[in-house]
């Protein structure tokens, strides 16, 4: 037995399925009709109560099917019924049908009491149709079509304050999962609602039949008179019959029905019904039940007087809602004096605690916009800056390996209103400004004619630029320029803030989860490098460092897996932070020549005089803070004014500029050139791999003074 009521519960759905196939093709017995008719009553009432005791709507979603399956299911037992009220006539012994005809008749005999119950049914079929049933088919038709338009304005709320940080990417997806299921689920509503209005319209055609085909085989085959004055008579019999089966099926539709109203209606509200409903119609302000006590006494007044109105029951009533009305003023006024004594006490305890703040962590990464930019973050505008963010993210965390965290966006009272800035913990990284509406045009070197428009500055790189209205994209475009749009600027411009200090983004506990991260699948080569056993290897802050010095130059740190294994290699020789870099970047090698190599894998390169390379070399100083190159002024001012001269030449070919030099002056080289040429790479010949071909295009040479006084150029480009 328990393994027949096992496989039963496994398989509740195919057998639900095969019994109203049976039931529609099968004739059944008279008891058991009873028992599916109480089983139709009470499955329709238990969806009601779900839904009345449901706290939103899509906590029920399968809903939907339920409807269906009740649907289904009462139309089966209403043809199984309709089977046995023909077939078995004036005998028929369906304890529910007997029941049910007798409470619409109301305890009136003979053919009034047939009459009076064929009106009562009549108003309850009207009463389903045209109101219940009519109704919230339109409300689930107007709720699914709202739901399905405000689906992407509702996740780009959500991708907005994931971007801001107000939310986390568990949390984002959570409610983008239930802004989906929601959908579905009036999606369905409005189609579930047509089998309830179908439902009704059959229900009346079965009734009919009953009614018609009753009368024909009650009085063709079974000899019964059409009516008889003392209450018999097929029309009498099967019209009795006919409205206990009717209210049967369409009770249960009834209840499910209302059920479908009323879970459609609560689109806009979450929580327990009754609670709402009690706070909201009988916790309201005391006055509103003030002027009801007062009309309802009034009219008990005029009853009194003139024997119209039942004052018996108008007084009564008005007393006890002017009994409401004293008891919620008073709980509203001890409500308010709570409320009061709570801010008094909140007040003295802020005062109390003022001298020791809580202190808020900066962001690592914030976007400030005037009052003008915020536009390009509304949802109802698109919000399309917050996609070119996220679009920034993971284009950057590609590239550099480095996880991007949440820019928060925020609007700035105190910025112009066209103006933004990015700030990187607080500090300011950059700012510009744009104007809606119109196009940033840029010469990439390849427009043909001059553009007309207001003159500007590109804020990401400082290349000269021009506005543009909207109208004119085309024609600047067909003479070469690059046009960009506003969000498209901000865009590109937090990229090129995120590469230019990547290093300073990256902090201890981005570093420790990063190591983290690879310990899951390379405990092997993490262990190595920090040397945890025994306590003599590399600190996370050490790793932190030449992390640093790898992003400085960006060099991208995604390849962590060889990274850590040349400092795994080199530590035990050496703690020297400067040293690991140099190996870190020989480690990735590869990565780096393609990165600067053209499409023909070849590398043009600018060598450094040998007697000038030793001078930087001996000029090496070490600092607490590490080694930097410590030229004499005269020399310095020579040398950076060479370096300058040889990467202008360069650029003037379309090249990239490239310098080579010895492994030890490399470190010394991007030093001394950093605050004047940020963005030079500096190569060293380990850096080299085979597949690459390094070309020499030019030699910097310090320029040396004549005897006349003259400067002689010793720089040659080749």
């Amino acid at each position: 037995m328990r393994e027949f009521l096992k496989f039963l519960t496994q398989n509740f759905t195919a057998t639900a399925v095969i019994i109203i196939i049976a039931m529609i093709i099968i004739p059944l017995p008279q008891l058991l009709l009873d028992i599916m008719l109480i089983f139709n009553l009470i499955f329709s009432l238990l969806i009601l109560l779900n839904v009345l005791y449901s706290n939103k709507p899509t906590e029920f979603d399968i809903f939907p099917t339920l409807l269906l399956a009740s649907t289904i299911f009462g139309l089966a037992v209403n043809v199984s019924t309709t089977r046995a009220i023909l077939r078995y006539g004036a005998n028929l012994n369906v304890s529910m049908i007997h029941a049910f005809s007798g409470f619409v008749v109301g305890g009136a005999k003979g053919n009034q009491g047939v009459v009076i119950g064929f009106i009562i049914f009549i108003i309850i079929i009207a009463l389903q149709a045209i109101v219940i049933t009519k109704g919230a088919t339109r409300v689930s038709e107007v709720a699914a079509r709202f739901t399905l338009d405000s689906m992407p304005v509702k996740m780009m709320a959500v991708d907005n304050e994931y971007t801001s940080g107000a939310i986390s990417e568990d949390e984002a997806q959570t409610k983008k999962t239930e802004i989906q299921k929601e959908s579905n689920f009036y999606g369905a509503m409005d189609g579930a609602s047509k089998f309830i209005s179908g439902n009704v319209k059959l229900g009346i055609l079965i009734t009919v039949v009953n009614i018609i085909g009753g009368v024909i085989v009650g009085m063709i085959f079974n000899g019964e008179p059409l009516t008889d004055p003392r209450g018999g008579g097929a029309l009498n019999t099967y019209i009795k019959f006919a409205i206990g089966d009717g209210l049967l099926s369409q009770i249960p539709a009834l209840l499910v029905s209302t059920a479908m109203g009323i879970i459609v209606t609560r689109a806009a509200s979450a929580g327990d019904l009754s609670e709402q409903i009690m706070e909201q119609l009988f916790r309201r302000g005391s006055n509103i039940y003030w002027i009801c006590a007062s009309v309802l006494f009034l009219l008990g007044i005029i009853g009194l007087a003139t024997s119209s109105f039942p004052w018996q029951i108008l007084i009564p009533m008005a007393v006890l809602f002017a009994f409401h009305a004293y008891r919620t003023g008073r709980a509203q006024k001890q409500e308010a004096y709570n409320k009061e004594v709570m801010a008094k006490t909140k007040d003295q305890k802020d005062e109390k605690t003022v001298e020791y703040p809580a202190v808020v962590p900066l962001d690592a990464l914030s976007l400030e916009l005037g009052y003008g930019l915020v536009p390009l973050v509304e949802k109802e505008k698109g919000a399309e800056l917050l996609e070119r963010v996220q679009a920034v993210r993971r284009q950057c965390a590609i590239d550099l390996g480095l996880v991007i965290p949440m820019v928060r966006i925020i609007d700035n009272s105190i910025l112009d209103p066209s103006e933004y800035c990015f700030k990187i913990k607080g500090v300011n990284a950059g700012r510009g400004k744009i104007r809606l509406g119109y196009y940033l045009c840029i010469n990439p070197g390849t427009a043909v004619s001059e553009i007309e428009g207001e003159k500007t500055v590109d804020p990401a790189f400082g290349l000269p630029a021009t506005w543009i209205e909207q109208e004119r994209r085309d024609e600047a475009e067909r003479a070469g320029y690059t046009v960009v749009d506003p969000p498209s600027i901000i865009a590109t411009h937090l990229t090129e803030i995120i590469r230019r200090h990547a290093a300073d983004i990256l902090g201890l506990q981005n570093t420790q989860t990063i190591l983290d991260t690879l310990r899951k699948e390379y405990p092997t080569v993490v262990e190595e490098a920090l040397r945890e056993r025994d306590g003599r290897g590399m600190r996370v802050t050490d790793i932190q460092k030449i992390l640093h010095g790898l992003l400085k130059e960006r060099v991208s740190i995604r390849n962590m897996v060889s990274i850590l294994e040349a400092i795994a290699d080199y530590a035990p020789h050496s703690k020297n932070i400067w040293f690991l870099v140099e190996k870190a970047r020989q480690a990735l090698a590869s990565q780096i020549c393609h990165q600067y190599a053209d499409e023909d894998r070849k590398l043009r390169v600018l060598t450094i005089d040998p007697a000038l390379e030793q001078k930087i070399i001996d000029s090496r100083y070490e600092t607490p803070n590490g080694i930097i190159c410590a030229l004499d002024p005269p020399t310095q001012k020579a040398w950076i004014k060479a370096v300058v001269k040889a990467v202008s030449a360069v650029k003037e070919k379309g090249w990239l500029p490239v310098v080579l030099c010895s492994e030890s002056a490399r470190y010394l080289v991007k030093n001394s050139t950093d605050r004047e040429l940020p963005d030079l790479a500096v190569l060293s010949v380990p850096e080299i791999v085979q597949d690459i071909i390094p070309e020499a295009v030019g030699v910097i040479k310090i320029e040396t003074e004549s005897a006349e006084g003259g400067s002689i150029p010793t720089e040659q480009m080749e």
